[in-house]
This record gives C-alpha cells, sequence and structure tokens, in this order.
C-alpha cells in the first residue's frame, strides 16, 4: 500500500510504501529538478570539496560517523526493513568513513561532485539522476525485493532486497547506498533530478535546497529550477 502525493510543475507524482512511512514518519524529502551544463569539475568547486572533506575529517572519529542523525535514521530503516547496514553502507556514510580514513572522494564531474558535496555536508543520502532517462513521471519510495535486478553504479549487480528504492515505469532508480545505472548522471546530462532523503534531520531542508540550487547555478549553469519538499508525517508538501 502506498501513501500518494501529487504535485508539482512536473505533475511529478510521489508515492511512499506504508512501511517506510511507519519506520519514518517524521521523515522529508527534498526533490530538485533543472536544467543544467555538466562540465569536468571546476578548481573552485573541488577547493568547496576539499574544505568540507577536511572539516569531516577533523571532527568525526570513524565509530562516530554511523551517529550523525541522518545517517543514523537511516541504518535504522535498513534495519527495520530487514537490511544489514554494516554491510550496505548508506552513501553519505560510506563518503565520509573514505574522508575519515583519508582515502578522500573521486572526483568525477560537475554534477556528481556536487551532489557528493551536498551528502557529507548533510549527512544525507542524496540520490541524483539524469531526468531526462527516468521512465514516466511517477516515482514509488519502497522497500527492494529478491527479484529486483539492480546494477549499482561502479558496482555491478547489487543485491536490494530490503533497501528503500525509488522505482520509475521500469524498475529502481536508487537506494541510498547505490543509484542505478540506468539512470546515472554523465557528461552529457542536460536535465537533472534530485532526491535529498532526510529521514531524520541534519541540515534543515529550507536551507538546504537553496545552498544546493546555488551550487547547480553557480557551478552547472542551472535554469529553469523547480523544487519541492515532502514534510514531516508526509501530509503537506510546499512547491516553491
Amino acid at each position: 500500500m502506498y501513501f500518494c502525493i501529487v504535485r508539482n510543475s512536473n505533475n511529478l507524482e510521489i508515492s511512499i510504501d506504508n512501511r517506510i512511512i511507519s519506520a519514518c514518519p517524521d521523515m522529508q524529502i527534498g526533490v530538485i529538478r533543472a536544467k543544467v551544463v555538466n562540465s569536468p569539475t571546476s578548481d573552485k568547486l573541488w577547493k568547496l570539496i576539499s574544505e568540507e572533506c577536511e572539516r569531516i575529517a577533523n571532527t568525526y572519529p570513524i565509530a562516530e560517523i554511523k551517529n550523525r542523525p541522518a545517517i543514523a535514521k537511516t541504518r535504522e530503516l535498513y534495519k527495520a526493513l530487514g537490511k544489514e547496514p554494516n554491510r550496505y553502507r548508506v552513501s553519505s556514510e560510506a563518503l565520509c568513513r573514505r574522508i575519515v580514513r583519508g582515502l578522500g572522494i573521486y572526483r568525477i564531474d560537475t554534477l556528481v561532485d556536487l551532489i557528493n558535496l551536498a551528502s557529507i555536508k548533510s549527512g544525507y543520502a542524496i540520490g541524483g539522476f539524469d531526468a531526462d532517462k527516468i521512465v514516466g513521471n511517477k516515482l514509488h519510495l519502497t522497500a527492494g525485493t529478491a527479484d529486483d535486478h539492480f546494477e549499482g553504479i561502479g558496482r555491478g549487480p547489487l543485491n536490494i532486497e530490503g533497501l528503500p528504492v525509488y522505482r520509475d515505469e521500469v524498475g529502481g532508480i536508487g537506494t541510498p547506498t547505490s543509484d542505478e545505472e540506468r539512470t546515472k548522471i554523465t557528461i552529457d546530462t542536460s536535465h537533472i533530478h534530485i532526491n535529498i532523503n532526510a529521514f531524520a534531520t541534519e541540515m534543515p531542508l529550507s536551507e538546504m535546497i537553496p545552498w544546493v540550487e546555488s551550487l547547480l547555478v553557480e557551478f552547472a549553469q542551472a535554469s529553469s529550477i523547480t523544487s519541492f519538499v515532502i514534510y514531516q508525517n508526509l501530509n503537506e508538501m510546499h512547491n516553491r
């Protein structure tokens, strides 16, 4: 059974499985869509990322990363759905662990690196997708099953049984652990769709979304930006 919400200028419909609602009744989902120009990551953007990596490394002992509110609640959701979060790390947790271990994070392209910056700063697992590769105008946030075929980006086949997963009309496109190859961002991506999974509040989305939008404008020439938030208890949604 799904709780359905329909609203925004793109007529995008998002529905959430009741199992996820029960486990995270105060969750919020921030959604951003925009026309963009992707490119190799500029030195200016990479400097911002490097500064945030330094802050993370100086703030969190590796054992404390999993206790960041946004990460801890996502791990709780994994457990509620039957998934072991130490085997299937939340993406923001995995990034922060790399930083604290001195491994750094990969420099990929403007859009991917920008999303990684937002993720490590906020603690949220953030899905970034090529909007033109999403099939249909409906996304369902539900739990993965044993029958799902999911190609994690750079990971190959990923067992998403028990992971929260966004699905379009074809299948899964993203989980808080990994996004899917089929809808991944490439250097040719010209329309982006971002899901900010705030299963517990760390950086308020009222601050987070305008900040991410400003990064998109500065570094990816973003235009035609639309955004909205599904708020606490999933009973209201505001467009921006």
